[in-house]
């Protein structure tokens, strides 16, 4: 353990938070990065849920906040994928970290945007936004996810082309990924769509859905959400998230949670 780990480590409440090293740190474009972290041999999580990320406070507290995990559960590392705010409490201090720093994380995971929240269904949606494509990113390497759904298609919907976080990973269909790629290559479909530049898929995820563009080949089945087979998870920003709950309510889908499976799911720890 280096020194700057030990020194962190002593000022964190034991029983909530472990700390751990920054391995990796890559930076997209000059808002927005994602870092890979040591994981702890004892920390468990399913794919599409949340954690607690910080690093040291004022007054020796630690300042905290919500991050969902981007990588997949069987992942040696952690991956996270985040903003940069210039004056933000935390992101203007975690945008400069680096390999070797010492990073807080939360001992107990959570979320509702996870496979356990929705019934069984046939086609699988994952709507993101910005930084919200980070536990979608974990759910389409989860072999399980192959499992209960015949195809997984991700939509991530991005003001500019260089905010398409993972997009040579994604456009190749999770090549090379040791546990997924073969169900990845017949099943996962990923369509990035950029609001204030040209490119090839341009506007906002309600248009696509209202022209159909969303339901374009590869994916098969009917041009419209069917709540009889389609099930929906919503991460990102609150207007795309309202407007689309709004509508899929209109359809006749229902919200789910851990508790009680529905047809689509949002994480309220976001969104309030």
């Amino acid at each position: 353990m280096s020194d700057r780990i030990a020194a962190a480590a002593k000022l964190a409440p034991s029983a909530s938070l472990t700390v751990e090293e920054v391995l990796r740190v890559h930076h997209w474009n000059e808002h927005l990065f994602s870092f890979s972290i040591t994981r702890p041999q004892s920390f468990r999580f399913r794919s599409g849920e949340f954690v607690m990320i910080g690093l040291p406070g004022g007054e020796g507290r630690p300042l905290l906040r919500a991050y969902s995990i981007a990588s997949p559960a069987y992942s040696d590392e952690l991956e996270f994928l985040s903003i940069k705010v210039a004056d933000g409490p935390l992101t203007s201090r975690l945008q400069r970290i680096g390999p070797g720093d010492p990073i807080y994380l939360g001992r107990k995971p959570t979320g509702t945007l996870v496979a356990d929240a929705l019934q069984p269904g046939k086609r699988l949606f994952l709507l993101s936004t910005g930084t919200g494509l980070a536990p979608f990113l974990s759910l389409a390497r989860d072999p399980d996810i192959y499992d209960r759904f015949a195809q997984v298609q991700i939509v991530h919907c991005v003001r500019r082309v260089s905010d398409l976080a993972f997009r040579d990973t994604l456009e190749s269909q999770l090549a090379g990924d040791p546990l997924v790629q073969d169900q990845a290559l017949l099943q996962f479909h990923y369509l990035p769509t950029v609001t204030r530049e040209a490119f090839s898929t341009e506007g906002r995820i309600g248009a696509l859905i209202d022209d159909g563009r969303l339901f374009g080949h590869p994916l098969t089945g009917p041009d419209h959400f069917d709540p009889a087979i389609d099930r929906i998870m919503m991460c990102g920003s609150m207007a795309m998230i309202r407007d689309l709950q709004t509508r899929f309510e209109a359809l006749g889908f229902r919200e789910g949670s851990n508790a009680n499976p529905g047809d689509f799911v949002i994480e309220r720890a976001f969104v309030g």
